[in-house]
C-alpha cells in the first residue's frame, strides 16, 4: 500500500493545520506509526490480507488461461496482459480505499477524543512527530482489534 503518499498528506495537513492555528493558541498535534498499525491493527491485516489474496487469484487466473490456449496470438496475449493489469490496479485500488477509509473514521473519532487537531504518521523511513506530539498509535491499534 501506498503510505508514503498518506504520510505526505497528513504531514501537509499539519503544517496548514499549523499556519492557520498560528496566533489561535497552541495545536495540539497526534501522530502513529503507520507501518506499525499496518502491522498489529487486525481490521487493517485482514482487508490486506483479503486484497493480497485476490490478487493473486487473479494472477493465477490469466495464467491458467494463457497456458490453456498456449497458440495464443500475440494480439490476444496483449489482451489478456492489458486486462490482467487493469483488474489488478483496480483491486489494489479498492482495497488501498478500504484501508484509508477504515484509518480515516478511527483516526477521526481518536482526534476528537483526545482533543487533536491534527494527527501525521511519524513512519521510521520518514519520521515526522513533532517534539511535544501526542503517540496515539496503540490507541488506534486498539480500536482496529
Amino acid at each position: 500500500m501506498k503510505l508514503k503518499k498518506k504520510s505526505a498528506a497528513l504531514l501537509m495537513a499539519a503544517l496548514l493545520s499549523m499556519a492557520l492555528m498560528s496566533g489561535c493558541g497552541k495545536a495540539q498535534i497526534g501522530y502513529i506509526d503507520g507501518s506499525r498499525v499496518m502491522k498489529e491493527a487486525p481490521q487493517i491485516t485482514a482487508i490486506v490480507e483479503e486484497g493480497n489474496q485476490k490478487i493473486a487469484d487473479a494472477q493465477k487466473e490469466a495464467e491458467q488461461k494463457a497456458q490453456e490456449n498456449p497458440d495464443m496470438s500475440q494480439e490476444d496475449m496483449q489482451k489478456l496482459q492489458s486486462d490482467t493489469q487493469r483488474k489488478l490496479a483496480g483491486l489494489n485500488q479498492s482495497y488501498t480505499i478500504q484501508v484509508k477509509q477504515k484509518l480515516d473514521t478511527v483516526l477521526g473519532d481518536i482526534a476528537k477524543q483526545k482533543k487533536l487537531d491534527v494527527v501525521i504518521d511519524s513512519e521510521k523511513s520518514q519520521p515526522t512527530a513533532i517534539t511535544g506530539a501526542t503517540d496515539v498509535t496503540d490507541d488506534v491499534i486498539q480500536k482496529l482489534q
